[in-house]
């Protein structure tokens, strides 16, 4: 029976400790003990199904070849109800074979009708490929699976188009290079029966807002050719899962949650890096974000890097697979060097079994990690979420998360990396010095007690919709049938560009007006992608994602790149290009910026007496104005170098409370610590807000003001970090006494003096944490929850 989907990691039995005593040697490392808590997760036995009867017998012999002899219950359900035509979502727990459900009417209906084809759709390029070998490996006569992606070399392309009838692409591909081609995919959307979504929790925010409108691009062009394929999602647990598969597809979903797969036990440990002796000087300061935020702070804990790092060394050296998530480029190239430089020390060539994996590398380097990873030699590696999704990792011993993911979802689905096949497991989540991670590994329960968050996107976003009409009107005149498709604000979307002079209203319908096609960036990352090149060679390292260069690239900004040391010779914006040169300094980069905010328009608003709360539409902008040089070793500033880069406009949704200054001197705050009152409570606010919204706190970003110029009031704004907004600020809204109650407990009972990373301190800030007050922020958040009413 299948535990897991087709392509797990094959090693042997276990050479190493059992998790509960590897976590003891873990724990016994230092001298004080660093896990809060330990959560056992029971083994769970597995119900299984009888093949459904529509099933082919040389499909089931198939999948008996590949060691599946019968689907579990929920597998079976699922694939029944997509057979019948039903659109539906399975969403349960990572490694509970969940493309089962997917491949089982697809290929049962390609080998019924030999006309057929099914197009897969998978966030990365890494899940496509892992899912074209499972489909591959089953050998069935007729089916030609292929990916279409950016890696597809162009002299295969045109046999996928005309012979494959299982194509696995991405959404990025479908949007650029499918729909645009239609006429040259005409037979294959003619004859599509299924589309299949993998890992669909993924597309929330702006991204998911935009794949939720490609979609509806899909379906319209399905229509035109006589087709209406089923639909058939497969999520990680989540809230609502039914609902968040119709905003995404704009179809009803029928949801299948009751996971009937086989588990092995799971031993999960919440791990808060020890205190620095107060004698002992910053810490080796930690990496900015992929995303450029710095850090203008000392660590008050270790770094969660370097005790992931630690972590990794020890249980790559007690023969234990180790699969490391970091958060950030940086971070994971960071923890691997550290864990490869701590082996060699130990043991000589050992670090060699060691490795990092992250966006950005070529496609070479991937494949060529996968395959090491595959087949064992390698036994650790420091990731980012470039494999939370990818190549299928069953069969690890353990999986360190360094750092909250940033939602509960992705959480469980790191930790379900770790267990082979029935055998126990042990996960460690390693809590960096931030309000939420500290406030997590202190209530657990907020962990293990609470349900997985509802999957964010809002499709009625006019920074999303109008693109995507666009893009629409380039593949095929707009009809006003299609606005019904394309859903709230489309004809007004539709109005705006004819009014920019994008399209033309004519009897038929609104023609695209231009030549070339609309350029429309799914990701929402700022801008295309910028390259990497060494000077000296012209060498493609990499790429960083535009919205992140004038952080990660600016000039004179150390890049790392498998553990080799960069500086920045020259970032040239116009190009996309950054040249560098290999060279390893003595020191980091940090860079910083300045905000201004101003109100656009109100949506909604509470008012509370002496305390308001309001969501609406806001203008920021943001420009990064200098670096600071800081010394590796102890964190000393060297220097601060000016920057001119370019500012950066953003017009989203933002939430923001104001409170009465009277109300702030009667709480005992005088007037000179109203500003760093109201910058405590900002920071940790936008620390906890993971907690309600599928977000993390890179994709949000807040400003606090003693007296803003719109509100004539001290006031926060939390805002999101993407045009026309991702949702997060309106989730903020929406439960802002239960945000606002954990943002105060957060700060109440971290128990530093003056506030620190745990609570108060922010690694995004551009104005050096400073000013800020621990206990203000605490009296004015108390004003809010007196007054603003549950």
């Amino acid at each position: 029976m299948e535990s897991s989907s087709a392509a797990t990691v094959s090693a042997g039995p276990s050479p190493g400790p059992t998790p509960a005593d590897l976590l003891r040697r873990l724990r016994a490392r230092g001298a004080a003990d660093p896990v809060t808590h330990v959560e056992r997760l029971p083994a769970r036995a597995g119900v299984p199904a009888p093949w459904p009867s529509w099933a082919p017998p040389e499909l089931r012999a198939a999948f008996a070849r590949r060691g599946v002899v019968a689907p579990w219950q929920h597998q079976a359900q699922a694939a029944t109800l997509a057979y019948e035509g039903e659109h539906v979502v399975v969403a349960t727990g990572t490694a509970s074979g969940k493309s089962l459900a997917y491949q089982l009417p697809a290929l049962a209906t390609l080998l019924a009708d030999p006309r057929a084809t099914v197009l897969y759709l998978a966030p990365t390029k890494a899940l496509a490929a892992d899912q074209l070998r499972a489909v591959a490996a089953l050998e069935l006569e007729g089916v030609r699976p292929a990916c279409y992606d950016g890696d597809t070399p162009r002299a295969e392309r045109e046999w996928i188009r005309r012979h494959s009838r299982f194509v696995l692409t991405n959404p990025d591909m479908l949007h650029h290079g499918v729909l645009p081609g239609h006429a040259q995919w005409s037979g294959f959307l003619r004859r599509l029966a299924y589309v299949v979504i993998d890992e669909c929790h993924t597309y929330r925010g702006v991204f998911g807002s935009h794949v939720a409108h490609v979609l509806r691009r899909l379906r319209r062009q399905c229509a035109r050719f006589g087709s209406t394929p089923v639909f058939v999602l497969a999520s990680a647990t989540s809230g609502d899962p039914a609902a968040a598969a119709g905003r995404l597809t704009g179809l009803p979903v029928t949801a299948v949650t009751e996971d009937a797969s086989p588990r092995g036990g799971v031993t999960f440990a919440l791990w808060e890096p020890p205190l620095l002796p107060p004698d002992s000087g910053p810490s080796t300061p930690v990496p900015p974000q992929s995303t450029g935020d710095h850090d203008d702070l000392q660590q008050v804990r270790r770094s969660a890097l370097r005790e992931t790092a630690d972590l990794l060394a020890d249980t790559v050296a007690e023969g234990v697979r180790t699969l490391a998530f970091v958060r950030s480029r940086k971070g994971a190239e960071v923890v691997a060097a550290n864990a490869r430089r701590a082996l060699d020390d130990a043991v000589p060539g050992l670090g060699d079994r060691v490795a990092a994996y992250r966006g950005g590398y070529l496609r070479e380097e991937r494949r060529e990690l996968e395959r090491a990873l595959l087949h064992g030699d390698l036994l650790g590696l420091a990731s980012t979420n470039a494999l939370e999704l990818g190549v299928d990792l069953v069969g690890l011993d353990a999986v360190l998360i360094c750092g909250y993911p940033g939602t509960r979802a992705s959480l469980w689905q790191q930790a379900g990396r770790a267990g082979r096949s029935g055998q126990e497991a042990l996960a460690v989540l390693v809590a960096r010095d931030d309000p939420l991670d500290t406030y997590l590994v202190h209530h657990p329960e907020a962990i293990f007690g609470a349900p997985v968050e509802a999957t964010v996107l809002d499709p009625a976003n006019p920074y999303v919709l109008a693109p995507q009409l666009a893009c629409a009107a380039f593949e095929a005149p707009l009809t006003p049938a299609d606005l019904a498709l394309f859903g709230d604000g489309a004809k007004e979307a539709v109005d705006q560009l004819v009014a920019a002079g994008a399209l033309r209203q004519r009897p038929t319908g609104w023609y695209w007006r231009h030549r070339e096609r609309p350029e429309v960036d799914l990701r929402g990352e700022g801008g295309a992608p910028v390259a990497v090149v060494e000077s000296s060679t012209g060498r493609l390292l990499g790429t960083v994602d535009g919205g992140s260069s004038h952080f990660l690239l600016h000039s004179g900004a150390v890049y790392l790149h498998q553990g080799v040391s960069y500086v920045v010779d020259d970032l040239d914006l116009v190009d996309g290009c950054a040249l560098v040169h290999a060279e390893e300094p003595d020191w980091s980069t940090h860079a910083r910026d300045v905000t201004d905010l101003s109100v656009v328009s109100v949506r909604s608003y509470v008012d509370a007496g002496p305390v308001g709360m309001f969501l609406g539409e806001v203008d920021v902008t943001s420009q990064v104005v200098s670096y600071q040089r800081r010394r590796i070793a102890t964190g000393e500033v060297i220097d601060t170098r000016p920057l001119d880069l370019p500012a950066r406009e953003l017009r989203t949704v933002a939430v923001w409370f104001t409170l009465s200054p009277q109300s702030l001197t009667l709480a005992g705050v005088q007037p000179a610590d109203v500003p760093g009152a109201l910058h405590a409570a900002e920071h940790a606010a936008i620390g906890l807000l993971p907690l309600m919204a599928t977000c993390d706190r890179w994709d949000i970003g807040g400003l606090s003001t003693a007296v803003h110029q719109d509100t004539e009031a001290p006031t926060v704004f939390v805002y999101d970090g993407h045009p026309g907004g991702a949702g997060f600020a309106e989730r903020a809204y929406g439960t802002a006494s239960a945000w606002l109650r954990a943002t105060r407990d957060a700060i109440a009972e971290c128990g530093c003096e003056s506030g620190c990373p745990s609570c108060v301190q922010s690694p995004k800030c551009g104005n050096g944490n400073n000013p800020l007050s621990k206990p203000d922020a605490i009296q004015v958040l108390d004003v809010v929850l007196a007054n603003l009413p549950e």
